[in-house]
């Protein structure tokens, strides 16, 4: 991936919880804490390289995402991955992310654009190099920055885990092409956003719903 547009993505500041969540985040969505598995807390503290608080805060946020269930005396679950539930995700993702997309297409400052078109240059280079993860971490930061440009936190809120959950399913369920319709579905809103069409925007955040469902089985 280009490293200025990485730099300019990547945050300043990071908890040590936020760190553990972000590492924690990326082996579940990319199957490398593979689904149904049941692992505990040390396991997470070696693989993150890091102590138990902010690990065990990590894993507190994502099973309130859904994708870890924590187990009293067992461990803790890696949530199933079943790709027939795809669909629901999306069906439950579509209505907010037309809600995101026109609130930052009416309400984002400059600085919004500049991470928006950081994460499109991004996103198009992790295309050209075939860099799954490169992308997907372009994606992440992408509706981060998207919820915050659209100024409506409970819209933001209600997306994320939905967001991360199709991350999680797009790794799994993606085909030759993926990356390039990806890249170019995110391209189109985000240039709906900068030039500040909302309804664009919406329609273009309805369109890459649509490529999403493509994928669904």
């Amino acid at each position: 991936m280009d490293q200025t547009a990485l730099s300019t993505l990547t945050p300043t500041a990071e908890s040590l919880a936020d760190m553990a969540y972000r590492q924690i985040e990326e082996m579940i969505i990319t199957l490398k804490l593979e689904p149904g598995t049941v692992v505990n807390e040390r396991t997470l503290t070696d693989l993150t390289r890091m102590g138990r608080t902010p690990v065990r805060e990590a894993v507190q946020k994502l099973a309130w995402e859904g994708l870890m269930e924590i187990r009293p005396r067992s461990g803790i679950a890696i949530a199933a991955l079943n790709p027939q539930d795809f669909t629901k995700v999306l069906d439950a993702r579509e209505g907010v992310e037309r809600v995101l997309a026109r609130g930052a297409a009416r309400y984002g400052a400059s600085l919004h654009h500049e991470r928006l078109k950081a994460a499109a240059d991004a996103m198009t280079a992790a295309r050209s190099a075939n860099d799954v993860i490169g992308f997907l971490n372009a994606d992440k930061i992408f509706d981060t920055v998207l919820g915050q440009a659209a100024e409506n936190p409970y819209a933001a809120r209600l997306a994320s885990p939905l967001q991360t959950h199709s991350r999680r399913f797009w790794f799994r369920l993606q085909r030759p092409g993926s990356l390039e319709q990806s890249a170019g579905a995110h391209t189109a809103l985000i240039d709906a956003i900068i030039t500040r069409d909302p309804d664009k925007a919406a329609d273009e955040a309805t369109r890459l719903i649509g490529y999403l469902r493509t994928l669904a089985p």
